[in-house]
């Protein structure tokens, strides 16, 4: 799963070897936004519009905060939990030397994406004056491991592999659309655009290394592999209205109001056809691969609102 040049490439290119420490010039002063107003849904609902600018402007940077937070605690408690495994050869798959340096190199970047994204609330909290709204990430990932424990009994490193090839195949907006908005302050493009060069391997090597898991499988074993894969993908993908909850309280609306705001902000029509076009890659992984062919797959994809009927790859 590797290359001389591909090892070249990462020392040379990787974000943890090459990337200065982005920092908050003096910008919050110019009207610089926190984040992309299209990318925040409850930005434009009228009960948070009425509420005063400055509150406002609190939802704004905290909504960055959740982001860069989830990043923080995704990276080191989901992602590096498998990634350590596949490095140190406890991942159950017969890997050559070249994947498990692999993905010990993954592991540093996505320690290093933990630390910038901590790093970069800590600069806009002490600058701006607006403090993180407590974030537990436990409760979600409780969510993935649940569905791993239920799909795949008493095989928790396979559940745990197979939440990160999903997670690292999924393809969202924000990596995508953060960077280009220029009314964005630098220190969030840059962060962000960072994070997404480094992605883009990662994705290459979790379709690969997902490729190999597959067909050191069983026949059964597949099956259950299939039946699990739609789970976490939704899991992954539905809004985690908790922490939307917590910010909307602390910036002045009743319990009333928040689930008036969240009821309209987060349709769940809108959220399904969101959650079709981020997993768009990852199906196509998964057509290509063999799993939607295994018996029983195409139905529960279709039960978990990822394949359109008639339409085997999602697409």
């Amino acid at each position: 799963m590797n290359t001389d040049s591909g090892e070249r490439d990462w020392y040379a290119k990787a974000g943890v070897r090459r990337d200065p420490r982005r920092l908050l010039r003096d910008e919050l002063r110019t009207g610089r936004l926190y984040f992309p107003p299209a990318l925040i849904p409850y930005g434009a609902h009228p009960l948070v519009r009425a509420l005063p600018a400055e509150a406002q402007e609190a939802l704004a940077a905290r909504h960055l905060f959740q982001y860069l937070g989830f990043t923080t605690h995704f990276e080191t408690q989901v992602v590096n939990r498998a990634t350590h495994l596949i490095a140190t050869g406890g991942c159950g798959v017969d890997s050559t030397a070249d994947t498990r340096l692999d993905a010990f190199r993954i592991y540093c970047d996505e320690g290093y994406h933990a630390l910038y994204s901590f790093d970069v609330v800590r600069q806009i909290a002490d600058a701006s004056g607006i403090e993180p709204v407590p974030y537990e990430f436990t409760p979600f990932r409780e969510r993935l491991d649940t569905i791993g424990m239920e799909a795949l009994p008493g095989q928790p490193v396979l559940a745990q592999l197979l939440q990160v090839v999903v997670f690292e195949t999924l393809v969202t907006a924000i990596l995508n659309e953060v960077p280009k908005d220029e009314r964005v302050l630098g220190v969030v493009r840059q962060t962000v655009r960072d994070h997404a060069r480094d992605e883009g391997w990662h994705h290459a090597f979790f379709s690969r290394f997902f490729r190999e898991l597959w067909a050191q499988q069983s026949r059964s074993q597949r099956v259950r592999i299939a039946r699990c894969l739609p789970g976490l993908i939704r899991s992954s993908l539905l809004p985690d209205l908790r922490p939307v909850r917590a910010t909307l309280t602390v910036a002045g609306l009743g319990a009333a109001q928040v689930e008036d705001v969240l009821r309209d902000s987060y349709p769940q029509a809108e959220s399904e056809r969101g959650m079709r076009t981020a997993a768009r890659h990852a199906l196509r992984l998964f057509e290509e691969t063999g799993v939607l062919a295994v018996d029983g797959a195409q139905s529960a994809f279709h039960a978990a609102g990822l394949l359109d009927e008639g339409n085997g790859d999602g697409s």
